[in-house]
């Protein structure tokens, strides 16, 4: 039986949480869900350009597991960009956490 999934510390919360590509309509655009923790991780890693041991403790995961969120973040963002995708940003197992 897999262990339970732990919260994960996000401090920011994205103003809009929905892009898609220009000049296409919604309704024949598929979406790919990108998740708090994936976006928090995104920031750690790439905007603020921590090393993945510290940006793990920010959010309170192992190396290991915020190795895997922001592989799976850039899967999704390049797929996206790639295949003409719609990225809807949302959910994931998150605790907001002050700075």
């Amino acid at each position: 039986m897999p262990r339970p999934c732990q919260y994960r510390n996000i401090r920011c919360s994205p103003n809009t949480n929905y892009f898609k590509p220009r000049g296409i309509p919604m309704g024949l655009l598929k979406e790919v869900n990108l998740t708090l923790d994936e976006l928090e991780a995104l920031r750690l890693a790439d905007f603020d350009g921590l090393y993945q041991e510290e940006a793990a403790a920010k959010m309170n995961v192992s190396r290991q597991t915020f190795g895997n969120i922001i592989k799976s973040a850039h899967k999704k963002i390049a797929g996206a960009l790639l295949q003409g995708k719609a990225l809807k940003i949302e959910g994931g197992f998150v605790r907001k956490v002050r700075r």
